[in-house]
């Protein structure tokens, strides 16, 4: 869960950018963007869509319906603009609750009127190049999707571009941090690494804006005029792809790496892959769709294929590229570090090795693989769902040194061969894996709403999700932003509150920090040093995690003396 001064740090960055961009704005050295791409050429049927049931609507052969386990799903075909339309249409819904969900919470994060003028300058001048560097087919869909999108926030930008930029958000939003919000985890495995030898690829998307982003996860199956067609899971209002399979059995999923702030968007990460899906059949293809592509953060693209029997990191920046390709092995891990040779003089890449974790969950997919040496689906996802430290050491439930870190938006594992693909459902990764068949969706004989899955290859919820652990868990998350509001706002908690928070994750180091912090800026500082002490005999997520620490810790021993 990410802490309020984590915002804030954010938000300096990009107020220091709005400032500077509103300056070039009032200057007139930049211009707002009012391009909109030409639809003309596409054929259109305005869709009308059968309300089945509270959760099932159809138009044609387009629907969208809910199961049992709350992932909806969604099947669409057409030509651009007939998708973006048909997905509108059927989402409208969810998509419009996602774009409220989002933007309040970047009103949450700057209530102030002036300062949000200052960072809607900052948007339009960062993004006023994309569209220059996005497909213009992509860009007939967007609009198309643009279409059925919420009136409430024109003032930040017409329909069109705030659904382009919204495809850009994890790019800047990564971007402006200058680091991985979260740690996503991924691997890929075959020949004697599975119990069948074909190949087997997990992932977990840490990619977090709150409980209510995550709740309405959307599982798409896409059926383009042109190109091939592809599932892909991710959020109502999305058209690019964060995790994803096609028909020929090539994957795509991406784990974000170190980047510099760029001084203008390009395309987004998730658009590239999406390319990818829809028009690569081998390895190959795979990476000359990625090099034709400008990029504006780093990312690792770990990409599958069923026709080579094979899996590589595709690994961009925008100034580097490179291929990490595994040598006489069948298995490949991917955190949030590059391995290829392009970046092994990094030095951003070789200080983030070093002081964050990385590494860490890098080094625990290893640990794992020693263990568990031949893996099927059901143990690829209890490799997903593993919360411990290497040598299953406890370092507490929401730790980033977790491949399971408690927060990610969804889980998906992969069979490409067979074209099979399990997602997670809620919470977490931690609900019942679906699984579906792409040979069965996409084939000629028609798809109804109810053939979907294939419940009988389903993996089983984990039980630590109905456990009293886990419910503590999710009061540590409750009462975590309770201290962090104690300490912005000067409010008293009593001793007895500290140690009940304390005593629902125990192992975790945050919760003595944050405690060591509620103490010091309560000038309580014997209570403070003794807090930010047991933090550090904790497994501590990162080296500046370590040194922040150590900083508090200082500065109270010297108050005390």
């Amino acid at each position: 869960m990410k802490k309020t001064n984590t915002h804030h740090l954010l938000y300096k960055r990009i107020l220091i950018h709005s400032l500077f961009s509103f300056i070039l704005i009032s200057c007139g050295v930049s211009k707002s963007v009012h391009h909109i791409p030409d639809v003309q050429k596409y054929s259109l049927e305005i869709p009308k869509v059968n309300k089945i049931n509270d959760s099932t609507y159809r138009f044609n052969q387009n629907f969208l319906t809910k199961n049992k386990q709350q992932l909806w799903e969604l099947y669409i075909k057409g030509n651009p603009l007939q998708l973006g339309y048909n997905n509108g249409a059927l989402t409208k819904d969810l998509m419009q609750k996602q774009e409220n969900i989002f933007f309040s919470k970047v009103e949450g994060f700057v209530p102030s009127k002036f300062k949000q003028k200052l960072l809607n300058g900052f948007l339009k001048w960062y993004n006023r190049k994309m569209y220059l560097n996005v497909r213009e087919d992509y860009q007939t869909e967007l609009y198309g999707l643009s279409q059925y999108s919420s009136d409430q926030y024109d003032f930040i930008a017409s329909k069109y571009l705030r659904t382009l930029y919204l495809h850009g958000a994890h790019d800047i939003g990564h971007a402006m941090q200058d680091l991985a919000m979260v740690g996503c985890t991924s691997l890929a495995v075959w020949n004697e690494n599975t119990e069948d030898g074909d190949l087997l690829i997990g992932r977990n998307f840490d990619f977090y804006v709150g409980d209510d982003f995550s709740k309405n996860k959307l599982v798409e199956f896409i059926e383009p005029e042109n190109g091939i067609p592809y599932m892909s899971v991710s959020w109502p209002g999305m058209i690019g792809v964060v995790s994803g399979m096609n028909k020929e059995g090539i994957t795509v999923t991406i784990n974000a790496g170190k980047s510099k702030i760029p001084l203008t968007a390009k395309t987004p990460i998730s658009l590239v892959t999406r390319e990818i899906l829809q028009y690569a059949k081998n390895i190959d293809d795979a990476i000359a769709i990625a090099k034709k592509r400008h990029v504006f953060v780093s990312e690792s693209i770990l990409v599958g294929s069923a026709n080579d029997k094979n899996a590589v990191i595709i690994e961009v920046s925008p100034k580097n590229f490179g291929i990490y390709k595994v040598q006489n092995t069948s298995k490949v891990f991917c955190t949030n570090h590059f391995q290829s040779d392009a970046y092994k003089d990094d030095e951003r890449n070789q200080k983030h090795i070093k002081e964050s974790h990385s590494a860490y969950r890098y080094e625990k997919l290893q640990e794992l693989l020693q263990e568990e040496k031949k893996l099927n689906p059901e143990k690829m996802a209890s490799i997903l769902r593993d919360r411990s430290g290497l040598k299953d050491k406890s370092i507490g439930n929401g730790n980033e040194k977790a491949l399971n870190q408690l927060l990610a938006h969804h889980a998906v594992i992969f069979s490409p061969q067979k074209k099979l693909v399990w997602v997670s459902s809620n919470p977490y990764q931690l609900g019942e894996f679906v699984c579906y068949d792409l040979n069965q969706i996409f084939s000629d004989q028609g798809l109804h709403p109810n053939d979907f899955s294939r419940s009988q290859l389903n993996i089983a919820r984990d039980p630590f999700a109905d456990s009293q652990e886990f419910r503590n868990y999710e009061e540590y998350r409750q009462l975590s932003s309770k201290i962090n509001d104690a300490i912005d706002h000067k409010e008293v908690l009593t001793d007895s509150f500290i140690a009940h928070y304390q005593s629902l994750n125990p192992d975790f180091w945050k919760g003595y920090f944050l405690a060591g912090k509620y103490y010091f800026h309560r000038k309580e500082y014997s209570k403070a040093k003794i807090e930010f002490e047991n933090a550090l005999t904790k497994e501590v997520t990162t080296v500046p995690d370590q040194r922040a620490i150590e900083k508090y810790l200082s500065k109270t021993i010297k108050r005390i003396k």
